[in-house]
């Protein structure tokens, strides 16, 4: 119960973080999963992976919140989402399968140099700059797969990697956060049901587990931050929310470091 309650309050911490900031929810879920997984006794070679596959599944219920929001303001551009959709579910699916197969703390030095990457993002205050990249089915194909690659191992719905690309393509900034929001919803998806495949035979796993989805945590977490995520969107409005970015970056880097030594 008292892992259940842990979990509910990470999703509300991490559902008004994602709606402050625009960030995942991943990048905060996974390295307290991994803290809470080791107080659970949880076998260390299971623990990352385990994080990994809990936080992507718990983007299923925030990415469909965000999407309806997103479209009922008319951001989304549909076109894009289904071009770029196969590409993303075929990286995501092979994400698993790559994050399966490498050794736990190679798994883990991935995710931390993810961590410092954004944190550096942050901290520098660094935005996406408008490109004049040139529209085709192979590059959206490609670039989605390794945005669906990269996403699905580290336990994200692809924000980070997304926007960047749709605003090179000339998205205003609006659409390309709506066409990511929804392009979380196929990472999701895809990654969590080849978590649950890879890990159904896995003999270690805990009670309660689904696959490598453990299911009090992917409960609670969605239980805290389906209703807090339109919280950190309403005080993105009211407090200032760049200056703020930066002050986060220091627990990015601070997160990082507990992961290098946990």
């Amino acid at each position: 119960m008292i892992f259940f309650l842990l979990s509910v309050i990470l999703g509300m911490v991490s559902g008004v973080l994602a709606g402050l900031f625009g960030i995942g929810g991943g990048m905060v879920i996974v390295p307290v999963l991994v803290l809470l997984f080791v107080m659970q006794g949880i076998p260390n070679d299971l623990i990352m992976i385990m994080s990994v596959a809990t936080s992507l599944a718990t983007i299923i219920v925030t990415s469909t919140a965000s999407v309806l929001a997103h479209h009922r303001l008319g951001s989304v551009v549909w076109r894009k989402v289904l071009r770029l959709a196969p590409g993303i579910m075929v990286g995501s699916a092979l994400g698993a399968v790559v994050a399966d197969q490498i050794d736990a703390d190679v798994l883990r030095y991935i995710f931390i140099v993810f961590l410092l990457y954004v944190g550096v993002q942050m901290a520098l205050q660094i935005t996406p700059t408008p490109g004049a990249v040139k529209e085709s089915k192979v590059l959206d194909f490609s670039v989605a797969n390794l945005i669906g690659l990269m996403s699905s191992i580290v336990g994200i719905g692809g924000g980070t990697l997304t926007v960047p690309y749709l605003v090179r393509c000339r998205y205003a900034m609006r659409n390309a956060v709506a066409i990511s929001s929804a392009c979380g919803l196929p990472i999701a998806v895809a990654g969590t049901i080849s978590y649950i495949a890879l890990g159904w035979d896995q003999t270690q796993l805990p009670e309660w587990s689904l696959g490598y989805i453990y299911l009090p945590a992917f409960l609670g977490i969605s239980l805290g931050s389906f209703p807090t995520a339109p919280v950190g969107a309403r005080l993105a409005h009211q407090l200032p929310a760049q200056k703020l970015k930066r002050y986060f970056s220091i627990l990015i880097f601070l997160m990082a470091a507990k992961l290098i030594w946990y």
